[in-house]
């Protein structure tokens, strides 16, 4: 067997120094004038990363005809480990009450819903590759949909809304990447954007409109047209009723979205904080450690979901703009291999793990500017944790060998 000689190494010098980063903060906000049990954590991330490291050389040496015979296989083992979650799950952190954990003894061994993201990529890209031509009608969904919605449903049951939403960007960015026309996506997801705005009767009026000129437009199938205008009547109809049979509290947590002001102490807490944390970086931060709300603890799980506002307190807009830059760098060079890539299944994963880390990023960041709800999402390469750290990488070890190949270096190394 050959080196990897010809591997994408900016993909991987990029993916290396956010991780790298992702331990400095993880040691900074274990820095705290408050007793909070964080100082050490960041000795496991690193360990975390030197795993991950590992993961992503043992899957870049797998050939795409290897990846794409073991798909179905890896698909399933996953799925059936999420079906048995709600029975041998436990919860972490401060989500206690879930049950998204495996546990051996009283020792955490992961987190499934975080491998299963890269399990989909892959089953999704197996069946959209399969197909000749790219799905024209709302029927063709059928196959994509379901493949997605089953470990959507059983992430869910958790329940884990981020990793869910993270489902739903997945599908829909693949279904473009394969071919499917933006207007078909756009009728897809109508039911839901109506759902969302019919608390706003103008705003919904004239998303109705706009979904009437795209049927008359694009002019589907007879009853895909009278199925896309009965969902989006129905959603919009059903909307208030929905809202009065939710329970005060999860009324509450929509209402402080809007209104984060509206109730500061409890629900409106989390981005409250994160927001003032950020702000008060100004242009170069306050320096490394050096963070007072980080400090004094005011930030809540500022090593994991809201590790974010320690960047932006400590490093400034200039440090913030430096992290995002090299996110988008490093997608740049995702999507270059997705579009190069001359095998289909190969350029379909290439995209979907891309699509996967677009989703955290922007669900993450939105969430801490107050822009996005709060999921309890983490950052990646810089939220602690070693379930999605391995599975970052993972991704970048795949997108390696796709790289390699797609560049016709298949011959380099295949098992």
């Amino acid at each position: 067997m050959r080196r990897l000689a010809d591997a994408d190494y900016p993909l991987v010098a990029l993916a290396l120094v956010l991780s790298v980063m992702g331990v400095a903060m993880v040691y900074s906000a274990g820095q705290t004038d408050v007793s909070t049990g964080l100082s050490g954590l960041w000795r496991m991330q690193a360990l975390h990363l030197a795993l991950g490291l590992g993961a992503a050389w043992l899957v870049s040496r797998m050939s795409i005809r290897t990846l794409d015979y073991v798909t179905p296989a890896f698909y399933g083992i996953v799925v059936a480990v999420l079906v048995l979650l709600p029975f041998i799950g436990r919860g972490a952190g401060t989500a206690k009450s879930s049950r998204s954990w495996l546990y051996l003894g009283d020792v955490s061994i992961g987190q499934p819903a975080e491998i299963a993201k890269v399990a989909v990529v892959m089953m999704l890209a197996k069946v959209l590759a399969s197909r000749s031509d790219a799905p024209r009608t709302l029927a063709d969904f059928w196959r994509p949909a379901l493949v997605v919605g089953v470990p959507w449903m059983l992430v869910m049951l958790q329940p884990d809304l981020g990793t869910g939403l993270v489902f739903i960007g997945i599908l829909f960015a693949m279904l473009y990447w394969a071919g499917t026309r933006w207007q078909l996506l756009v009728m897809a997801a109508s039911p839901v954007v109506s759902l969302a705005l019919a608390f706003n009767t103008p705003l919904w009026g004239a998303w109705f409109v706009f979904i009437i000129a795209l049927i008359y437009k694009t002019r589907p199938y007879m009853l895909e047209s009278v199925a896309v205008v009965g969902a989006n009547l129905a959603f919009g109809v059903v909307a208030p009723f929905v809202w009065g049979h939710l329970q005060p509290h999860q009324q509450q947590r929509l209402l402080v979205f809007l209104d984060p002001s509206s109730d500061p102490l409890r629900s409106g807490y989390h981005v409250l904080q994160s927001q003032v944390a950020i702000g008060s970086g100004g242009w170069f931060g306050k320096g490394f450690t050096q963070g007072t709300q980080k400090r004094l603890a005011f930030l809540p799980e500022q090593h994991t979901d809201f590790i974010f506002p320690v960047v932006g307190e400590e490093l400034g807009f200039v440090g913030v703009a430096i992290v995002l830059a090299l996110y988008a760098w490093f997608m740049m060079r995702c999507i270059r291999i997705a579009a190069r890539s001359q095998n289909t299944f190969a350029s379909l994963v290439a995209f979907g793990l891309v699509a996967m880390l677009f989703a955290h990023v922007v669900e993450n960041v939105g969430m801490t500017v107050g822009v996005m709800p709060i999921t309890g999402i983490p950052l990646p390469f810089f939220s602690y944790g070693g379930s999605f750290m391995l599975t970052c990488w993972i991704a970048v070890g795949l997108l390696v060998r796709l790289s390699l190949e797609g560049r016709g270096q298949a011959d380099t190394l295949v098992i």
